[in-house]
């Protein structure tokens, strides 16, 4: 497949800027996969479509507060610095991105906060815009790493078009997130209350987690037509015995498996094997899902409506066929459903 046919006319009002006032009523579009029918939902109905057994599987990343904003030492310029992940928490090493890039330099200092109480060194150019930072803090690691995610903000996707408020610290989060390593939010997972889990389980719907710590990679534009030339970035992700255990039992007694997101989506094909049983895994994945792809675990997909062009896209039309997810995400915009992170969601079932 080539990456023009993943082209649509988003408008730019049906992108979501907030969450809804409570998670889990956002709409929900249900596609059903063998058959052309569609339902409007709220989402807060999504377990009508699940029974006893069934099983959900959840990512339980954890959002850390990645965005820096400092100055850039003598001149005072301003610099934003986005913090992708941890390289040596010793030596208090970073892969970061700065912005503007062409204003850094190896060598040159990086002043944070409010009393620039916080001072970061240059230390390797990786790629254009990617650095490697050295946080300069002699106390102990704890009290660095609290120092340091107290002057950073939540790192709200670039596409809404504003900067992070109270409100995004406590909902760019799912109500489950344990570990602490992405800088995507799971979005799938955000639309799910307390309520609503409290529901699965009165219902004997069982759940579980995974963990795959989102990164940039996924939300960066593709720059290449042919799509077996894109490589994925890798993103780090532990799958435990325990939820294999759970998921297989469940898959054997021939219960529904719902995968909560492209994110567990992904996290599941790197591992499963070709009898449909998930195995567990601590390591990294790159994989990168597009049609046409056969799944043989799950049979049911929670996700948002992602932007035009996004591996996140291809990923919900590998799964649901993509001439039908296409013309889903036509009957989307004329119904006016809303996109991206905070926006609405899609339930695709056989």
């Amino acid at each position: 497949m080539k990456l023009s046919q993943f082209k649509f006319n988003l408008p730019e009002e049906l992108i979501a800027k907030y969450p809804a006032a409570h998670r889990d009523e956002s709409r929900l579009l249900v596609v059903h996969k063998k058959s052309d029918q569609l339902e409007h939902k709220t989402f807060k109905e999504v377990l009508d479509y699940f029974n006893k057994g069934d099983f959900f599987i959840f990512n339980n990343t954890k959002v850390f507060p990645a965005r820096l904003f400092g100055n850039k030492e003598k001149t005072g310029a301003k610099i934003e610095v986005f913090l992708l992940r941890e390289l040596n928490p010793e030596q208090h090493l970073w892969d970061v991105l700065v912005n503007p890039a062409r204003k850094i330099r190896i060598g040159n200092k990086l002043y944070f906060g409010e009393n620039e109480e916080l001072v970061a060194e240059v230390i390797d150019n990786t790629t254009s815009r990617g650095r490697t930072l050295r946080f300069l803090y002699d106390g102990p690691y704890d009290e660095f790493k609290n120092q340091l995610f107290s002057i950073g903000e939540t790192p709200i996707p670039e596409y809404l078009e504003r900067s992070a408020e109270p409100e995004d610290v406590e909902r760019y989060q799912n109500i489950f997130a344990q570990h602490e390593g992405a800088v995507v939010a799971p979005a799938a997972g955000l639309h799910f209350s307390r309520e609503l889990m409290k529901r699965m389980e009165i219902r004997d719907i069982d759940f579980g987690f995974l963990t795959l710590h989102n990164g940039l990679g996924a939300y960066r534009m593709i720059d290449v037509e042919d799509l077996t030339k894109h490589k994925m970035e890798s993103e780090q992700m532990i799958i435990t015995e325990e939820l294999c255990e759970k998921v297989n039992r469940a898959k054997d007694a021939e219960k529904n498996i719902c995968a909560v997101g492209t994110s567990v989506l992904r996290a599941i094909e790197t591992t499963v094997s070709t009898d449909g049983h998930l195995k567990p895994r601590n390591g990294w994945t790159n994989k990168f899902i597009f049609p046409p792809y056969d799944f043989t675990l799950t049979n049911s997909l929670i996700t948002n409506f992602h932007l035009p062009y996004s591996t996140l896209l291809m990923m919900a039309c590998a799964f649901g066929g993509y001439e039908k997810v296409m013309n889903v995400y036509e009957e989307a915009i004329k119904e006016k459903y809303t996109f991206g992170a905070y926006g609405d969601a899609m339930l695709i079932v056989d």
